[in-house]
């Protein structure tokens, strides 16, 4: 059974400084990050100093956001107005590599790189739902989007078109059985990477 995200957020943290920044623009930190983790937040900031939440298509809430930029077919970059960009990794899934350091690029990863930007340019709404963990080692936020136009669950159609292969790291595992359906769909039609390349995913 995966860890439940907490209920509450402080607006500080032990070990931790506030950033120096205005008092709007902290509040609208914090909110942001208490949307992410389903929190409430026990401060003095309004629900107007910080980012729009919107309901998802099967249930639950998740903040509003623009994509700023796609890195590669799983990381992407997230703003908010007002707010620093965030990078972003996409939970479920792993595409192959095009831009590692000292890493050669991988079967499909061009195409990868360019499905996940043809599907999220510069600009487009998302919808952002974060699991139990918040951020991964490199302290990327670590995401589940929707594209607003559509609903589409991106990390599910990119699994289900073949872009990519499954990677379920405990705790953040709540969508795990939808994206191995993805997978094994496109594998079984052998779409995307599983009809192009040899053992994908070490497998």
């Amino acid at each position: 059974m995966s860890r439940a995200a907490p209920t509450t957020l402080s607006t500080t943290q032990p070990g931790r400084t506030r950033p120096p920044w205005g008092s709007r623009l902290r509040c609208a930190v914090v909110l942001t990050a208490a949307a992410l983790a389903g929190a409430t937040v026990t401060s003095a900031c309004t629900r107007s100093d910080g980012p729009t939440t919107a309901a998802l298509p099967d249930g639950g809430s998740a903040l509003v956001a623009q994509v700023a930029e796609v890195t590669d077919g799983d990381t992407v970059t997230l703003s908010w107005p007002g707010l620093p960009p965030e990078r972003a990794r996409l939970i479920g899934l792993d595409t192959p590599e095009t831009v590692k350091p000292n890493s050669p690029v991988e079967c499909y990863g061009p195409e990868a790189s360019a499905r996940t930007k043809a599907l999220l340019p510069a600009g487009t709404e998302v919808l952002v739902q974060r699991d139990v963990e918040a951020r991964d080692r490199y302290g990327r936020l670590l995401v589940y989007l929707w594209r607003s136009s559509d609903n589409m669950f991106v990390n599910r159609a990119l699994l289900a078109d073949g872009y990519g292969t499954v990677l379920s790291i405990a705790p953040n595992t709540t969508r795990r059985a939808q994206m191995a359906e993805a997978e094994r769909s496109a594998r079984t039609a052998g779409r995307g990477l599983w009809g192009a390349c040899a053992a994908p995913g070490g497998r």
